[in-house]
């Protein structure tokens, strides 16, 4: 066996496996560059201006089996603070204060009051005495 010959070939060996490495690495780094993209592209961002009335997001009903018909949302909270970083400060009804992430907030719209006046009920009778 010649040694200058199986030097040579065991340097070979190593840049063919530096090359596969800075391949790979250049892979992760286009995918990972992708991936990021994709996800920023999904985020909604979100504005809470001091004062807002707002619902937050509550992921742990699955876990508890309080039911499916468990509304997911909790509140309504008042915005107290908002941060540039995306942290929102919220106080409920109660003088509690808690600090979440923004994206786990969405705004709560008031109900609109319904002014019934009367409301009469009609046989079917007389429903059906109209149709014909």
């Amino acid at each position: 066996m010649d040694i200058k010959a199986a030097g040579r070939n065991m340097q070979r060996q190593v840049a063919e496996l530096e090359e596969w490495r800075e391949k790979s690495y250049h892979s992760a780094k286009l995918y990972k560059e992708r991936i990021k993209r994709w996800h920023d592209k999904k985020i909604l961002h979100k504005e809470f201006k001091i004062g807002d009335k707002v619902l937050l997001f509550n992921s742990r009903v699955k876990l508890f089996g309080k039911g499916k018909l468990k509304s997911k949302w909790d509140g309504p909270y008042t915005v107290i603070e908002v941060a540039p970083h995306g942290a929102v400060t919220i106080k409920d009804d109660g003088g509690n204060i808690h600090k979440v992430n923004g994206q786990r907030l969405k705004v709560f719209l008031e109900p609109e009051p319904h002014s019934f006046d009367e409301i009469n009920l009609v046989s079917f009778k007389e429903y059906t005495k109209g149709i014909c």
